[in-house]
């Protein structure tokens, strides 16, 4: 598959204590799109609230949505209408590269799509 540089990923972690897990599954995504050469913008869910928030453009402009978390998340609706791939924080950061190749195929897919990984 190719995938094109400059791509634009967004990302809401959050785990259900919200302390170690919503933070180290970001800084491992982060790590992960500098390696593919993508932009990424991530909002974090944690004891201390929801930090470096999404605004309605980032969410507009980005190629796909993936939320990692493990509870609720608060403002789920604003991703209703976008292409996103959703999984649990432990899923993520056992197996993170699983997880992107869902993220390079919902590249291609329609606007709308939704997968969920166990």
């Amino acid at each position: 598959m190719t995938v094109i540089a400059g791509r634009y990923l967004v990302a809401v972690t959050a785990c259900v204590s919200g302390v170690a897990h919503t933070y180290m599954a970001a800084e491992r995504l982060e790590k992960l799109c500098q390696q593919e050469k993508w932009n990424v913008h991530i909002e974090t869910q944690g004891a201390l609230g929801v930090e470096s928030a999404l605004t309605e453009d980032d969410i507009r402009r980005a190629d796909v949505v993936l939320l990692i978390t493990d509870i609720e998340l608060a403002g789920s609706e604003r991703f209703e209408h976008t292409r996103y791939v959703k999984c649990g924080i432990n899923a993520f950061l056992r197996d993170p590269q699983r997880v992107m190749v869902a993220v390079r195929k919902m590249l291609s897919a329609p606007q709308h799509t939704q997968v969920i990984l166990d």
